[in-house]
């Protein structure tokens, strides 16, 4: 038999919860939302941290390293 959860389904041990089952299509949907997370993280703390470039000069360096 399949099922197939839309919803998280929790394990619980003596009360408190301990585990919790999502579908692949949760999961894999989550991880991408937490690597873009990560991503916009990294890109605000560059920005801080002055590690930036003015975009019509980091394109011209990208289309020179790439032949394009």
């Amino acid at each position: 038999m399949y099922y197939k959860a839309n919803e998280p389904i929790y394990i619980t041990k003596n009360g408190y919860g301990n585990m919790v089952i999502v579908s692949m299509e949760i999961y894999e949907s989550t991880m991408h939302q937490i690597s873009m997370y990560r991503n916009i993280e990294i890109s605000k703390n560059q920005i801080k941290s002055g590690q930036v470039k003015v975009a019509n000069i980091a394109l011209q360096e990208m289309r020179t390293k790439y032949d394009i």
